[in-house]
């Protein structure tokens, strides 16, 4: 479970990002956030994964305040997070099935296991016959599929999607959706930031809206409402 406490940044007199904001995420839950460029959503996804500390307030993963990690733990922690990023990240060097393995091999997996689980991540986001190409050799819905393969091969309780369909096409966005609602199913809690109000109303979870760092709206069965 995820727990934000009554959660405040500050950076300055004139930049608030977030104010008393209080949520639970369930595991397994799929959430929307929503909110208008400076809403705070970033800013929250940040509190999650420790970049931010929190000016008042705590931040709480299986009840245990992540910000009081220490420098041992905090690594141990992110690897229970996948994240996946609108600008993709893969490095340009790797093909497709080496980007993933990469994020394998951070974590200290052994060949055999990186050799059994990278073809089988890559086969759940439809990229099965993409395994040796590299980043310029696909599209950017193809891109975003390594991307989330890499994000979810050590296994995360928690996948991290930060406008994953920014740069994608509607058919596309469509298609890489369904595979974050895949992934939702097979058990992790997925945590998506978006603008696109098609994504939510076709979701049809639940919806945190932010606005300008206040939460004004927690619907189970959300729409966008700005």
């Amino acid at each position: 479970m995820i727990y934000f406490d009554k959660v405040s940044k500050i950076y300055s007199e004139e930049s608030t990002a977030l104010k008393d904001v209080t949520f639970t995420i369930e595991p397994k839950e799929f959430i929307s956030i929503v909110g208008h460029s400076g809403a705070g959503k970033t800013t929250i996804l940040k509190m999650l994964l420790a970049e931010e500390t929190p000016t008042s307030g705590s931040v709480f993963f299986e009840s245990v305040n992540i910000h009081t990690f220490k420098p041992r733990f905090m690594n141990d922690y992110r690897r229970r997070i996948g994240t996946v990023f609108q600008d993709f990240r893969l490095l340009p060097q790797k093909t497709a099935y080496e980007n993933v393995a990469f994020a394998m091999e951070v974590a200290g997996h052994t060949d055999e296991q990186i050799e059994s689980d990278v073809p089988h991540v890559l086969e759940l986001v439809d990229l099965g016959d993409k395994l040796w190409n590299f980043p310029h050799e696909l599209s950017s819905g193809e891109k975003q599929r390594v991307a989330i393969a890499r994000a979810i091969v050590n296994q995360p309780d928690v996948l991290i999607a930060d406008e994953p369909t920014g740069n994608l096409d509607p058919i596309t966005t469509f298609e890489i959706v369904q595979i974050f609602k895949k992934i939702n199913d097979l058990g992790t809690t997925v945590i998506l930031t978006t603008h696109n109000k098609g994504i939510v109303e076709f979701l049809k979870k639940r919806v945190i809206t932010l606005d300008a760092g206040h939460l004004i709206r927690d619907d189970k069965h959300g729409h966008y409402v700005l």
